[in-house]
């Protein structure tokens, strides 16, 4: 054979060597994301918040109001305690009504600025914040817990694991007290606790919620968000091309390459993007936000203020990767206030004035009278029938009450 052959049907080796079928498994197993700590503005808000949703839920059940739980949902007594207003079973219109509002808030805020609720109030995201915090705790920075997790067991590691396990399982447990606190008064229930006297359905329902932060908050995290939770799949539905979301500035970045600090940008062929990845280091979900709008992203802006520190670095404008929308990124003008937003805006301060005049206006009294349904009537002689029935009277305010009660159609009733 030829060497003129020998190359040719190489080449053609080579070439159906590159056409075969890549194997890609679909049960592979997750990698696990170690994300950096990014500093900035979005980061600092992000803790603010955080810790302000913290402490509203782990400090409310503990108010009190006239006496009672400032906020208690008392399922026994069928009695709702919000705020100093009670609730009622009769009341489920005005829990569906509020449900409503809840879920028109979401779709406006989330046409008008994308996913602000993923970002920086849901409970998946407050609370992964917090075992991120007690995680770098214990372990150290990410690249101390990748090195970490790749080491042999040793004195050293069996300490920083073991103290991540209890300072996450505390937590966990604090968590579900704290949530069966809303549900049985607080106070007695942390009684109960030392006393070691919880009931099955307490104790049952504190392991419960435990034991889903420990493994949502503490080990899944970031896959909530990719596989489990609806809103990351129906969230496109909302967008339109004049949605605030996190953006990578392609016609600035691009290309982009690595380059020293003090290059000249007008000799050097390239973008602003100079490639470090620190926005992909620093995503708590491990994508890359210059492949353009993803749904895993959760738009909590980590990756901003890492970009905007390495422009400061190189002396760049700020603002490669940033909140904007698609028509701002691609020069057309951007539409705040739009039909959408419109609608929403709209039906959201109908449906809001509708429920504040539904709660200011409760009635005070309920009444329900029930015949006895085991006889019709009873004969007690020729001249007297009497009719069995059930008089119920609640009193849906908290103070006490006085009421006369009388009947009235026939003669000597």
């Amino acid at each position: 054979m030829s060497e003129n052959a020998t190359n040719k049907s190489s080449g053609r080796d080579k070439g159906r060597k590159d056409l075969e079928p890549a194997v890609v498994s679909l049960y592979e197993k997750a990698e696990k994301i170690y994300p950096h700590e990014a500093t900035g503005r979005f980061q600092s808000l992000r803790k603010v918040v955080v810790w302000v949703l913290m402490g509203i839920f782990y400090v409310l059940p503990w108010l009190a109001w006239d006496g009672r739980q400032l906020l208690l949902f008392d399922l026994p007594a069928r009695k709702f305690h919000v705020f100093g207003l009670t609730f009622w079973p009769q009341d489920f219109i005005l829990l569906t009504g509020l449900l409503i509002i809840a879920a028109l808030s979401l779709f406006f805020f989330t046409a008008l600025a994308g996913r602000l609720w993923c970002g920086y109030a849901c409970p998946q995201t407050v609370w992964t914040e917090v075992y991120f915090f007690l995680e770098r705790l214990t372990e150290g920075p990410a690249r101390r817990r990748r090195k970490l997790d790749a080491a042999p067991w040793s004195r050293e590691k069996v300490l920083r694991k073991g103290a991540k396990q209890v300072l996450f399982i505390g937590f966990a447990l604090w968590t579900g007290f704290t949530f069966v606190g809303y549900f049985t008064p607080i106070r007695e229930l942390a009684v109960k606790v030392v006393e070691l006297d919880l009931g099955f359905w307490e104790a049952f329902w504190i392991l419960f919620y435990g034991l889903a932060t420990y493994g949502n908050a503490g080990y899944l995290r970031e896959q909530v968000c990719k596989y489990m939770c609806p809103y990351a799949r129906f969230q496109g539905a909302m967008f339109d091309r004049d949605t605030l979301i996190i953006s990578y500035d392609v016609g600035r970045g691009e290309p982009r390459g690595a380059r020293s600090r003090k290059a000249d940008r007008d000799e050097i062929d390239l973008g602003d993007c100079i490639d470090c990845k620190m926005c992909v280091q620093v995503c708590p979900t491990g994508i890359d936000i210059r492949q353009g709008l993803q749904y895993e992203c959760i738009a909590c802006g980590a990756c901003i203020d890492a970009c905007d520190e390495v422009m400061d670095k190189m002396e760049y404008p700020r603002g490669l990767v940033r909140y904007t929308t698609q028509n701002a990124v691609e020069g057309r003008p951007t539409h705040v206030f739009r039909f959408r937003t419109f609608i929403y805006a709209a039906l959201l301060l109908v449906l809001t004035g509708l429920w504040g005049y539904g709660v200011a206006n409760r009635p005070v009294l309920t009444v329900d009278v029930i015949r006895d349904r085991n006889a019709l009537y009873r004969i007690e002689d020729p001249r007297k029938i009497e009719n069995s029935y059930t008089l119920r009277v609640i009193n849906r305010t908290e103070q006490a009450r006085e009421f006369r009660i009388s009947a009235t159609g026939l003669d000597d009733l």
